[in-house]
């Protein structure tokens, strides 16, 4: 099985998901993707049932795609492929779900974009946060930095507040607040 400590890139687990027996690879290709999945549909105004109901649907047409050959590497990367997916089986859904509502006299609420590129942008934004999260868990179970630290780093770093007002919501200083962001800066590089 793969280890959370050393992720496979995503070539080599591309590779290792050829063999149809390797569970574990898939395992952590669905770890590593319906985070994402979800989150997207979520971004997009979806409510977390429909959601994850995307992202099962999304996978489930990845595997039936993947195991038929029809990823190409050359024609793209594989989080657009996904992505592309994704956008079919939401606008499947807002079918579904706008007929429905027609019938009863109410207005569809999701409606996609046309533009692509919104929809890059928010499935690249829903990849970072996914490794961010996942840099966080790694971070909380290798080394020995506190879940207080944690907390002080989370709320300076990544949601970008001021250092006096996470020591005064923390009750702790401004100094500590450097220390914990130094510290868990430090353990991330590593």
């Amino acid at each position: 099985m793969t280890s959370i400590s050393t992720p496979l890139t995503t070539t080599a687990m591309l590779d290792a998901l050829r063999d149809p027996a390797s569970d574990d690879i898939w395992r952590d290709f669905d770890d590593r993707f319906r985070p994402i999945l979800v989150a997207f549909g979520r971004r997009l105004g979806l409510e977390p049932a429909d959601a994850a109901d995307v992202a099962q649907e999304t996978l489930l047409q990845f595997v039936r795609d993947y195991r038929a050959g029809k990823y190409d590497r050359s024609r793209g990367r594989l989080g657009a492929w996904l992505m592309g997916i994704a956008r079919h089986r939401l606008e499947d859904l807002r079918r579904r779900t706008s007929s429905r509502r027609e019938t009863r006299g109410e207005s569809a609420i999701m409606v996609l974009p046309d533009d692509d590129s919104h929809l890059g942008a928010v499935w690249d934004a829903e990849c970072r946060q996914a490794v961010l999260e996942q840099a966080f868990r790694e971070l909380a179970r290798s080394s020995r930095v506190s879940p207080q630290t944690l907390k002080v780093f989370r709320l300076h770093v990544v949601e970008q507040l001021e250092a006096g007002e996470v020591a005064e919501r923390l009750g702790t200083s401004v100094r500590a607040v450097y220390l914990a962001k130094h510290r868990c800066l430090h353990r991330l590089r590593e």
